[in-house]
C-alpha cells in the first residue's frame, strides 16, 4: 500500500509538472484524486498495523479523504481557497505520519522514511501558508516537485517495510 500511495504522489507531481500551465480546475481534480487514493490507503494500512501506530494512519486517511471528497465538492473553488484546504491537508497528515513513524519504531527498522515523508509534508504546507498571495496555480511547481519527494519518501519506506517483512526471523 506504501508503494502505491508514493505510485499515486509521483505521477501527480509529474502531472503538475509536465502541464504548467494547466487549469485551476483540473489540479484540483488531481489534487482530490490523489489525497482520495492517499487517504484510502493509510486509512487501510492503519486497519492492519498494530495498536500502536493504527490511531495515526486512520487519523492521516481520514483527513486524505476529507480534503479529496471537499476538492471534488467544490471543483470551483479560488486557487486561495484550495491553497489553504492543501496547506491544512498537508500539515495535518505529515504531522500524523511523523508520530505514527515515530510509533513504528518499536515494531520496525527504517522507519526514518514514514517521518521524512511527514516532515516535508509540514515544510510544504507551511510554505503554502507563508506565500498564500501567489495562489496555488503559481505554485504548481511547488506542488509537483513535493508530490515526487514525498513519492519517493513513501516507495523508499515501502522497499524497506517489505524487506523487514520478507526477510526470516531467527528465534
Amino acid at each position: 500500500m506504501l508503494l502505491v500511495r508514493g505510485l499515486a504522489a509521483i505521477v501527480f507531481g509529474f502531472l503538475a509538472l509536465i502541464w504548467p500551465g494547466i487549469t485551476l480546475l483540473v489540479l484540483v481534480i488531481f489534487f482530490a484524486a490523489y489525497a482520495l487514493v492517499n487517504g484510502v490507503f493509510a486509512l487501510l494500512s492503519g486497519f492492519r498495523h498494530g495498536a500502536r501506530s493504527r490511531a495515526w494512519l486512520i487519523v492521516s486517511g481520514i483527513i486524505g479523504i476529507i480534503a479529496g471528497v471537499l476538492a471534488f465538492a467544490w471543483p470551483g473553488i479560488t486557487s486561495f481557497a484550495l491553497l489553504y484546504v492543501v496547506a491544512f491537508w498537508a500539515i495535518f497528515s505529515g504531522v500524523a505520519e511523523i508520530v505514527a513513524g515515530v510509533h513504528l519504531r518499536k515494531d520496525i527498522d527504517n522507519e526514518l522514511m514514514l517521518i521524512v515523508g511527514g516532515i516535508l509534508s509540514v515544510i510544504f504546507g507551511v510554505l503554502l501558508f507563508i506565500w498564500p498571495g501567489a495562489g496555488l496555480l503559481s505554485l504548481v511547481w511547488l506542488v509537483g516537485a513535493f508530490a515526487i519527494l514525498y513519492g519517493i519518501a513513501e516507495i523508499a519506506l515501502a522497499l524497506r517495510v517489505k524487506n523487514f517483512t520478507s526477510s526470516p526471523t531467527v528465534p
